[in-house]
């Protein structure tokens, strides 16, 4: 057993697939958990997803020797505030946030000194919600990216070993770097998709029977990808800003050259730059990053 209680704050997606790969791994004693809507909490009740459903994020935090935060970026920060009181001293903090440095601004204003602040983010996720939602396979062979702070060696070596009973794998970065990383590979590709399907619902040309009907594999990834939580990708937008709008600027000069290669028929320019982007897919499948459960929604 590597933790004898978990408390989970939020229990949307991530939270109860956490909770589901919890159970198939026994590497906690019991869990805990807590959500800001009542109905949520009754259906986590209903289903059986914690051994406790707490009415206060406070409450479900005493005596507990992790601390999970799953709700979104923006909501960080108050949450923090309500619980900061009720941790009990040892006891580890972490959060499964799409962003780094944000998140760890908004927390360490109101950390005990006697709890360790390991902040983590498991780049896995479907663009489904809610407490039903979860399942335990979630995070077999996804990356969960952890962004210790100093002086919490102990305690991420801990987390480490807690992540890979629940299947992942764990890198180390600092917090810059992670939120430049997924800029690149989730949080622009988000803006992108939600851009495309916003032009399609805008073309009048094209009836919204002709959108369903006839989706290729490309625009279906597209809309799977737009179907995520809007709260959640509001405030990554909004707290990832400066690493998001330094990658829309490159892809937008990308486009511009793809854009210029077309206008003026230039095949090489063209078959060169999609064989380079071909391997990087390769590259993908071969990782073993691509399955059934896409990796789409929280990374």
């Amino acid at each position: 057993m590597i933790y004898e209680k978990v408390a989970l704050i939020g229990l949307g997606h991530i939270a109860s697939s956490m909770a589901h790969g919890m159970r198939r791994a026994g590497c906690v004693g019991t869990i805990t958990g807590f959500a800001r809507s009542a109905e949520t909490r009754q259906t986590a009740r209903d289903i059986g997803l914690c051994d406790r459903v707490a009415d206060s994020a406070a409450d479900a935090v005493l005596d507990a020797d992790l601390v999970v935060l799953c709700v979104p970026v923006g909501a960080m920060g108050p949450v923090m505030e309500q619980i900061a009181g009720a941790m009990k001293p040892g006891a580890t903090l972490t959060d499964v946030g799409s962003v780094k440095r944000s998140i760890i601004a908004a927390v360490e204003p109101h950390l005990p000194d006697t709890v360790d602040f390991v902040p983590g983010h498991p780049l896995a996720g479907t663009e489904h919600s809610g407490p039903t939602s979860g399942f335990a396979e979630l995070f077999d062979n996804r990356w969960c990216l952890l962004t210790p702070l100093p002086g919490t060696e102990a305690a991420t070596e801990k987390l480490t070993k807690f992540w890979e009973a629940l299947g992942a794998n764990v890198g180390v970065t600092d917090p810059e770097h992670h939120d430049l990383v997924l800029a690149v590979t989730s949080h622009a590709p988000h803006l992108i998709a939600y851009t495309m399907v916003g032009v399609a619902d805008d073309l009048g040309r094209v009836t919204e029977s002709e959108v369903i009907n006839y989706s290729a594999t490309g625009f279906r990834d597209f809309t799977r990808i737009a179907a995520s939580d809007p709260t959640m990708w509001r405030d990554v937008f909004l707290t990832n800003k400066d690493a998001t709008l330094e990658i829309l600027g490159r892809f937008t000069e990308e486009l511009f050259a793809l854009q210029r290669a077309i206008r003026t028929g230039d095949g090489d320019h063209l078959h060169a730059y999609f064989t380079r982007t071909r391997a990087i897919r390769r590259g993908i499948i071969d990782a073993g990053q691509d399955t059934d459960a896409p990796n789409f929604g929280r990374d």
